[in-house]
């Protein structure tokens, strides 16, 4: 069963025409850190779902390491936004993932059992690597303040664990 995934969602609007997106290399530091803020903040809701749907060990030993980390990620955020008296900015990129993550959580919520598991395992390794190199690419060479650049840089790390961690799940499911 094929899923819409934030891969998906990010290659349309890389895809699309200028004068139907903007660029996400354009964003500034508080439109950057809102994007990561909210996506985030969608990996812990699709972790919720995986808690309250799945039976296996593997799936819900991801899924709390997935809130736990992207919990602290944020709380970390938020510290240095309060620091420096800055507030996030919502953007057209903030407001798509929310789109996007409305439709996949209404798909996975319609799945059971065995094929719930591969279905968020697959999103999980698609939304990382989608993530991912949105944050390697088009962030953090464009983050101006060197201590946003920093959490960036050490959030990347946290989720490149979490796009291989992914990667194994998808692999044990099938």
């Amino acid at each position: 069963m094929k899923t819409l995934t934030l891969s998906a969602i990010l290659l349309g609007l890389t895809l699309a025409s200028p004068s139907q997106a903007e660029n996400p290399a354009d964003l500034n530091d508080l439109q950057i850190a809102h994007v990561a803020y909210i996506a985030d903040n969608i990996d812990i809701r699709y972790a919720h779902l995986a808690l309250a749907m799945t039976s296996n060990k593997e799936v819900r030993g991801f899924a709390e390491t997935m809130i736990r980390d992207h919990e602290a990620v944020n709380q970390a955020a938020l510290d240095l936004l309060a620091k420096l008296g800055a507030s996030p900015e919502d953007n057209f990129l903030s407001q798509s993932l929310n789109e996007g993550a409305e439709v996949i959580i209404d798909k996975l919520s319609g799945l059971r059992g065995v094929e719930f598991d591969l279905a968020y395992a697959e999103n999980e390794l698609a939304y990382h690597k989608a993530v991912n190199g949105l944050i390697g690419d088009a962030f953090i060479p464009n983050i101006e303040n060197a201590e946003v650049k920093a959490l960036f840089e050490q959030g990347h790390k946290i989720f490149l664990r979490h796009e291989q961690h992914a990667a194994n799940m998808v692999k044990a499911l099938k």
